[in-house]
């Protein structure tokens, strides 16, 4: 799912500015010429559990669905609250779909610049590159598919899902830092580490942000959560335009805070019927405009319960 988001997203070209010829996250995915890519091997499966959502829901977007799969699989994983938004149109055919070769390679010969070749493309930098390789922490590489790793592992012989497969972390469906504290010590021949993997800590402008991710994770998942984010939009179309938030914090939002003098009457005077009321619950224990009360702590308890039970009618009112 979370490949499913980004190979539709990741296809977008910051420099054309028309839509849907500038690629990106448009639904374009859905039709057969693309998930055919090699890239896109396998992609079909993730496809197929998609569609019955759509077929239930035919107003959502395929763009709007494929996004909404990939931040929740991470999220589900124990990764990070993605900041999404949604409202993305989706292209209308299969000739609107974009050319072969926008998404990166597993094995260039220069990784470093093949990852800056194609996520500059992108609008994204070398930060945002790092964070995102660290995805890779979930999922596995199958030799059928993409031509790199084992057929299985000790890690991955038993699923779950179908068996096979080689994983860059031991616990491939839980997503944290693992990943580039793995691919560090290279010290498990059962885990994999691709070409650009490996990039990650010998260019020394990803050696940076690596070496941070490996220790501190909290810095990982804030950094990823604002790249995936920002993937999950590039190129898409929205209506509306700013999109739509359905995170539950939109539906809930904090009450407001209760603040008395917003609901205070301010410098006004009481109507005539409420001094004619106040002059008859006085006068009934005794008292009178020209003769105040004598001092009576009972008294005066029972003359601030009063005021008070009046006051809380007034505001109900």
């Amino acid at each position: 799912m979370v490949r499913l988001g980004w190979h539709d997203a990741g296809t977008y070209d910051k420099n054309i500015e028309e839509w849907p010829q500038r690629g990106g996250a448009n639904g374009s995915l859905r039709f057969e010429v693309e998930l055919k890519h090699a890239a896109n091997a396998g992609l079909v499966n993730a496809l197929k559990l998609i569609q019955p959502i759509k077929d239930k829901y035919p107003g959502v977007t395929y763009a709007d669905l494929f996004q909404l799969a990939s931040a929740t699989a991470i999220e589900e994983a124990g990764g990070p609250k993605i900041p999404m938004k949604y409202g993305r149109v989706d292209v209308s055919g299969p000739e609107q779909c974009p050319p072969e070769g926008k998404l990166p390679d597993a094995g260039p010969p220069s990784p470093a610049q093949h990852l800056r070749d194609v996520f500059y493309r992108m609008g994204l930098n070398d930060k945002e590159i790092v964070a995102l390789s660290g995805a890779h922490t979930l999922g596995r590489s199958r030799p059928e598919r993409s031509g790199w790793g084992k057929p299985e592992t000790k890690y991955t012989k038993d699923g779950p899902g179908a068996p096979g497969g080689q994983s860059w972390t031991v616990q491939w469906l839980k997503f944290d830092n693992s990943y580039f504290r793995d691919i560090k010590e290279k010290i498990d021949e059962d885990l994999l580490v691709l070409p650009t993997d490996a990039a990650l800590f010998e260019d020394p402008s990803f050696k940076v942000y690596a070496e941070k991710y490996a220790e501190d994770q909290e810095a990982f998942f804030k950094d990823y959560a604002e790249a995936h984010a920002k993937l999950s939009n590039l190129g898409a179309l929205f209506d509306p335009p700013e999109g739509i938030s359905i995170d539950d914090e939109a539906k809930a939002p904090t009450p407001e805070p209760f603040i008395a003098a917003k609901y205070s009457s301010g410098e006004k005077e009481l109507s005539n019927s409420m001094k004619q009321r106040l002059r008859a619950e006085y006068e009934a224990i005794g008292g009178s405009p020209d003769k105040p009360l004598k001092s009576n702590y009972f008294l005066n308890i029972m003359l601030v319960i009063a005021g008070l039970a009046i006051l809380t009618s007034l505001l109900g009112n």
